[in-house]
């Protein structure tokens, strides 16, 4: 349009043909946006456990109208493991009579002497102390007949060595830190990299993959086996990543079985052999949602320990309100950001309860029987019955765990979408599962099921699925193929 505007001698548009075409229309549209504050509660219902328990500390530190109301002694406080599916691990007794009447007098090995409660003895004090790696490795070497320097050197080894168990530090670069007189020669690094290799846990001090799996196949007991299992590690460590077998078969031109048993000794070997000695990392879940059978009806409550205890203060509240809020502009902002956080804090858990209720209604009978007796359930069916939207579903059930008699579960776990058997009822890919662990299971080790005849059996049970749907849940369930099982039970 613009390359049709011409200017006339006066200087005037002349827009030609074009200004036929151009008229004013007016529509009205209704348009939905969210404001800020509801944008930030959708935020705050998304939030896991954790993190909005540190928003809400923020707002404890920043907002002088909030404070925290004390816990009660009769709360229940639930934990669990992460991934834990037996039963709840921890709960608070309340009958206090039973702990007051225990003897919590200590015995001293070191001073024969018993501390009763009231010595100055901490909990903290009580506790184990965690052993590391480095302090392994260095109780084995201070064993060892070693001259100073010696001893030296390879406690600067394993002063390098990361908590997987590998040295990534240069053995140049630790000889240049030591600074000794004189200066250590290549070979005895190397003995004492050496010598550090041979302690326990086996694997440790490598400076690479193919270096740690190799030292560790010296424990295999099988001569054959165990040069194999060297070879491919020194040069087909590609090929056994990729789990690529058939051409290992062709690129070594050994007998099959023997390639295979090389293969499976190097699987059960461990790539992080720190690890063993390390303490272990324990992530522990704390439930949102605690479900209980009472006169045998289900009831839900939330967890008290993921509740934040949150109130206004009246006595500023009511002092600000006294005086002219005007004069206190930030001051009215913190009053009104305080009942906006409690407001938010019941819409939260209100929602997270009401949908964790609507679930435990749909899927009782996985509550009474387990996995086998888990129903399809979509999202959008408990929108309808909370009546809320599909979204607000999906954000409530996000990172947010229940506390079942018969483990800890994500909410998320609940749901999946139906699987039409021959007979033209639903079933769920979760029921599926367990159907097929307890075919495995029941299997004999010497002649274990194929995917395909897992399916046969499915299918003469009225689920039909496809082969490759069943090796999918197979790998979900973490259970080997049928070659690799009988090779393990022979």
């Amino acid at each position: 349009m613009l390359a049709d505007l011409q200017f006339s001698e006066y200087g005037m548009i002349n827009l030609g043909a074009e200004m036929s075409l151009m008229h004013l229309n007016t529509n009205i549209r209704q348009t939905q946006k969210l404001s800020l504050k509801l944008q930030h509660a959708v935020q705050l219902l998304q939030m896991s456990s954790l993190d909005f328990a540190a928003i809400v500390r923020s707002k404890l530190n920043e907002n002088p109208f909030l404070e925290e109301e004390e816990q009660g002694e009769d709360d229940e406080i639930i934990t669990g493991q992460s991934g834990d599916s037996g039963a709840l691990l921890c709960e608070s007794t309340p009958d206090n009579t039973v702990l007051e009447d225990r003897d919590f007098s200590i015995y001293d090995g070191n001073t024969g002497k018993r501390h009763s409660k009231e010595d100055d003895v901490t909990a903290m004090e009580l506790m184990a102390s965690p052993t590391t790696l480095s302090m392994y490795l260095h109780g084995q070497i201070n064993l060892l007949p070693l001259s100073r320097r010696d001893s030296f050197i390879a406690k600067a080894i394993i002063d390098s060595i990361d908590d997987d168990g590998y040295l990534r530090t240069s053995i140049l670069d630790i000889a240049d830190f030591l600074n000794l007189s004189p200066t250590p020669q290549i070979e005895e690094l190397m003995t004492a990299l050496h010598l550090v290799q041979s302690l326990e846990p086996i694997g440790v001090g490598a400076r690479s993959v193919s270096e740690c799996l190799t030292l560790q196949c010296q424990s295999i007991d099988d001569i054959s086996i165990k040069n194999m299992a060297v070879k491919i590690i020194n040069k087909y460590l590609d090929s056994l990543v990729a789990r690529d077998i058939s051409r290992l078969k062709t690129l070594i031109g050994e007998p099959t079985t023997l390639i295979e048993d090389a293969v499976d000794a190097i699987r059960r070997l461990d790539p992080r052999p720190g690890w063993k000695i390390s303490s272990p990392r324990v992530d522990y879940i704390i439930p949102d949602v605690i479900v209980r059978k009472q006169k045998d009806k289900w009831v839900v409550r939330l967890n008290p320990a993921v509740i934040p205890r949150l109130r206004i203060n009246k006595v500023y509240e009511e002092l600000f309100l006294r005086q002219h809020r005007k004069e206190h502009p930030q001051l009215t902002q913190d009053l009104q950001d305080a009942r906006w956080t409690l407001s938010n804090v019941a819409q939260r858990f209100s929602t997270i309860l009401d949908i964790a209720e609507a679930i435990v209604r749909k899927q009782a009978l996985f509550l009474e029987f387990g996995a086998m007796a888990m129903k399809p359930l979509l999202l959008k069916e408990i929108a309808n019955e909370v009546g809320v939207h599909e979204s607000t579903v999906s954000r409530a059930t996000n990172n947010k765990y229940i506390a079942t008699p018969i483990g800890i579960f994500e909410l998320r776990y609940f749901f999946s979408r139906s699987i039409v058997s021959a007979s033209g009822a639903a079933c769920s890919p979760t029921a599926i599962r367990e159907l097929m662990s307890e075919l495995i299971a029941t299997e004999s080790p010497k002649i274990p099921m194929s995917d395909g005849e897992i399916t046969i059996k499915l299918a003469e049970q009225g689920i039909n699925v496809a082969r490759r749907t069943v090796t999918k849940y197979r790998q979900l369930l973490q259970i080997e193929s049928a070659n690799r099982r009988v090779r393990h039970a022979s």
